[in-house]
């Protein structure tokens, strides 16, 4: 029998996939793509002859018709995920419904896109003294979200905040982000994080909205906010001379 390996592609830079993600699609003989998110140039590190398949015109039964009857043949089989597949990657379903099925599975993580994005404008999440926490969530959508982890709930702590999946809704993002940040709390929008196109638009919750509609962007896009986003903080106490080497990174 086969193997199921899920494998996070990364954000979008084909180089930024680990050696690990690489090896798995080097020995693959199928691989299932999320075709709408995945950079195609990530499959050219694929063997010739690899049987592909599109996710996003699949179902989640076909797609796991695919996997079962693969690896049941003794194939191995890639699925890819863009960024790291436990973020918003609607994995869980589809390894619960493998273990039901027998089939073998793993996990290999990804560069998440929320990574990429801190690397494109050159900020760190956790300034000392002014955050040390990171909250990654979403605006309820078609995928609805608890009454206690509504943004304008979140917002109330005023931690370094990533927001996925919602930039098409941005005036409601920011009507419930102003429950907790003040107006002039600056956020940035990224769109497409990593890749040739990608485009960082700034500005505070007071007028992102406005920039970011007259931007046209729509989707493939992360919404940051937090005073992370000023360059300012106190130096951090890791390489402090008086700081104990054997804590070091």
């Amino acid at each position: 029998m086969g193997e199921v390996t899920f494998v996070g592609a990364g954000p979008g830079d084909p180089e930024l996939i680990t050696l690990k993600g690489w090896r798995a699609l080097q020995s693959a003989d199928t691989v299932i793509y999320a075709g709408s998110l995945v950079n195609p140039a990530v499959l050219d590190y694929c063997q010739p002859g690899v049987e592909l398949f599109d996710s996003q015109k699949m179902t989640l039964e076909e797609t796991l018709t695919v996997m079962v009857e693969a690896v049941r043949a003794g194939k191995r089989v890639v699925r890819l995920h863009s960024g790291d597949p436990s973020l918003y990657g609607a994995i869980q379903e589809q390894m619960t419904r493998l273990a039901a099925h027998g089939i073998p599975y793993q996990v290999i993580p990804g560069v998440s896109s929320f990574l990429a994005a801190a690397a494109a404008i050159k900020r760190e999440y956790t300034v000392p003294e002014v955050c040390q926490t990171v909250i990654i969530s979403r605006l309820d959508g078609q995928t609805p979200v608890p009454e206690k982890e509504r943004l304008g709930e979140l917002a109330r702590h005023r931690a370094s905040m990533c927001l996925f999946l919602s930039v098409q809704y941005i005036a409601e993002v920011v009507n419930q982000l102003l429950e907790g940040y003040p107006a002039e709390t600056p956020v940035m929008v990224i769109e497409k994080a990593s890749w040739p196109e990608e485009r960082v638009i700034s500005g505070t919750l007071a007028d992102i909205a406005g920039k970011v509609a007259t931007a046209g962007i729509t989707r493939t896009a992360l919404i940051l906010v937090g005073d992370f986003l000023r360059e300012r903080g106190t130096r951090s106490k890791l390489y402090h001379p008086d700081f104990s080497h054997g804590s070091r990174g």
